[in-house]
């Protein structure tokens, strides 16, 4: 058997003629003159039933399409789908329009322009990925009758605000200016004035009437964040159609809300990373020893302290709309009075995160937290208002530091307002805390939120804080001061005989 021919049998599951010599073409004819090939289509060959055609073409798209339409550019439609068929149907641009039609995939043409600069092939062929502005620009085109080629003017709108949230302003200003550049090539310009429109809304530097939920968000007078106030919406249904313990405040002096204060602001730093033995805590904090060493971090823990122990702040609800943003600011300007460098008071100008999770966007923090604080008088007040308040101030994440500590307070005050049992969240629960406000977060469950919260809230309630040095030691007993929850387990006080708690 000849080489060549040798080369077109090598696998003949699929067989391309765009990809063969015209020796190689002649075998392959021959093969199917004789019945051992069958035609899929113009210029393409199996050997396998026909019942296997739409799983191969399928399997092999890109290198069928690109040796069918060489040249072609992924169409409008496909393109903002990230390559795959709409429905069923591949737009690919091309020089001509027609409807074509193979086992599993119909194939819309479309005349246009070819690649141009941008434009990336695809699995080093022949068949081209449109740019991320060609993709904008020719999905704001019109779609006429039957052939849907463009998804239109929201889902365009929708993307904008998806890529401002996820790769921030300059990026979005930086397609702009590619766009601006790409249009005339394309002949797209009238495209290019409504997408000039519409990241002017996005970014809150021109007018546009935005036509989906996250645009008008961002276009609004004080720009919030749409999917973080769903999330906010959904935390207060639960907190409504769920009725949730309130234990009664358990400090009975002034010493033992002296000893409360330390314990909350000693684990509430803890949390964030902010590790001390709790005899060097107790020794600054209530001693009066000299901080000689780590100054900042102990200043973490005397704004908390503070906070904790003044009754203006301790006691202090958070505000529904435009006074929450004075309020949080005052607060965090005293909390972090002795850090200058972190900005106290000021609102973020950089994007934070932890983890994975990415929080609200700086141009956004106002607005979300005017929004956000708007359902604060929606729930019902004591512990489903201080575990909304709390979420609202951690997921906004409106400060560059001292967020988390902030978060909490702003939710113990809103149990010390109804006269009930603020909350200490124990080392050993750090993780458990985090998990659950995670899966809030990103899966939009409340539940193991609502079920930690409780339980870590009782679990404060059954100690007794008139001395210090026996609530330590009791909690000590429960493992609060254990990190991790492979070797230790976080003791109800109830189950614990120790002195320090309550009976």
């Amino acid at each position: 058997m000849p080489a060549a021919q040798e080369k077109t049998t090598a696998d003949d599951s699929l067989v391309l003629y765009a990809e063969l010599s015209s020796a190689q073409i002649r075998a392959i004819q021959r093969r199917l003159r004789e019945g051992e090939l069958k035609r899929i289509a113009p210029g393409i060959v199996t050997r396998l039933p026909e019942e296997a055609w739409p799983s191969l073409i399928a399997r092999e798209r890109i290198r069928v399409l690109a040796a069918a339409y060489p040249k072609a550019v992924m169409g409008p439609r496909s393109a903002f789908m990230g390559g795959v068929p709409s429905e069923g149907v591949m737009y690919l641009t091309y020089t001509y329009t027609k409807r074509v039609q193979l086992p599993g995939l119909t194939v819309q043409l479309l005349r246009g322009p070819g690649p141009v600069q941008g434009d990336a092939p695809m699995m080093g062929r022949e068949l081209y990925f449109p740019s991320t502005p060609r993709v904008l620009l020719e999905n704001l085109t019109a779609s006429r009758g039957r052939v849907q080629k463009s998804v239109g003017r929201q889902a365009v709108e929708q993307r904008l605000v998806e890529t401002c949230e996820a790769r921030g302003e300059p990026a979005l200003a930086k397609l702009r200016d590619q766009a601006r550049a790409l249009a005339p090539a394309l002949g797209l310009e009238r495209e290019f004035v409504v997408l000039d429109r519409l990241i002017g809304g996005v970014l809150g530097t021109g007018k546009a009437k935005m036509r989906t939920n996250a645009g008008k968000a961002m276009a609004a007078a004080i720009p919030y964040d749409a999917s973080r106030l769903a999330l906010f919406e959904q935390l207060a249904a639960g907190l409504r159609s769920v009725p949730l313990k309130q234990p009664e405040g358990v400090v009975k002096s002034e010493q033992g809300r002296v000893h409360f204060a330390f314990l909350e602001s000693y684990f509430s730093n803890f949390i964030e990373g902010t590790e001390f033995d709790v005899k060097e805590a107790r020794g600054f904090v209530l001693e009066g020893k000299p901080i000689t060493e780590r100054p900042k971090d102990s200043h973490d823990i005397l704004g908390v302290f503070r906070q904790a122990l003044n009754t203006g702040w301790a006691n202090q609800t958070l505000g529904s709309g435009e006074p929450a943003l004075n309020q949080l600011r005052e607060r965090h300007a005293d909390q972090m009075k002795e850090r200058p460098e972190v900005g106290p008071g000021e609102f973020k100008t950089l994007a934070n995160r932890a983890g994975n999770t990415e929080f609200v966007v700086p141009r956004l923090v106002r607005g979300t937290l005017v929004e956000g604080s708007k359902l604060l008088p929606t729930v019902p007040p004591g512990t489903a208002r201080a575990l909304l308040a709390m979420f609202l101030v951690a997921e906004v994440h409106p400060f560059a530091d001292g967020n988390g500590r902030l978060a909490r307070l702003v939710m113990n005050a809103e149990l010390s307002v109804v006269g009930s049992c603020r909350i200490i969240i124990p080392t050993l629960f750090r993780e458990e805390y985090l998990d659950c406000l995670r899966v809030l977060t990103r899966q939009g469950d409340p539940m193991p939120y609502l079920d930690a919260m409780q339980r870590t809230h009782e679990w404060t309630a059954a100690f007794d804080y008139e001395d210090l040095d026996k609530v330590i030691a009791g909690m000590k007993a429960c493992n609060a001061f254990e990190k991790s929850r492979v070797l230790h387990k976080l003791l109800l006080p109830s189950n614990v005989r120790m002195l320090g708690v309550r009976s």
